[in-house]
């Protein structure tokens, strides 16, 4: 069990922004359809608890680790928006096309709520 996820890899940039991303993920999912205009920011919000809780942690005593913090919750926010769907030409539509649904191809678990 302790292989799967640890406070080490939970720290990590990479770590942090798979824990928001599925978080997000799976709160949006409980939430429903309705939820999806929220997801954004439940995502900002879990990247900036994390990014906080981390620096608690930190041995640095200087006030430099809240700013950096909050730098860091951006980088961790827009590895799980996923900034490398920019420009908005490579992104994926939220809603499905009208023939994709006739085809039965509608995403199920990971769309882009970008």
């Amino acid at each position: 069990m302790n292989d799967l996820y640890t406070w080490a890899a939970l720290g990590s940039i990479a770590g942090a922004s798979a824990a928001t991303l599925l978080a997000t993920n799976v709160i949006g999912g409980l939430i429903g359809p309705s939820g999806d205009k929220y997801r954004k920011w439940i995502a900002i919000a879990i990247a900036l608890l994390l990014s906080y809780v981390t620096a608690a942690f930190a041995d640095d005593a200087s006030g430099e680790k809240w700013v950096i913090a909050f730098f860091n919750a951006l980088v961790i926010f827009s590895a799980a928006l996923g900034i490398n769907q920019l420009p908005p030409g490579n992104r994926q539509a939220t809603q499905p096309s009208p023939t994709q649904v006739a085809q039965g191809r509608e995403p199920r678990i990971f769309r882009s709520w970008v």
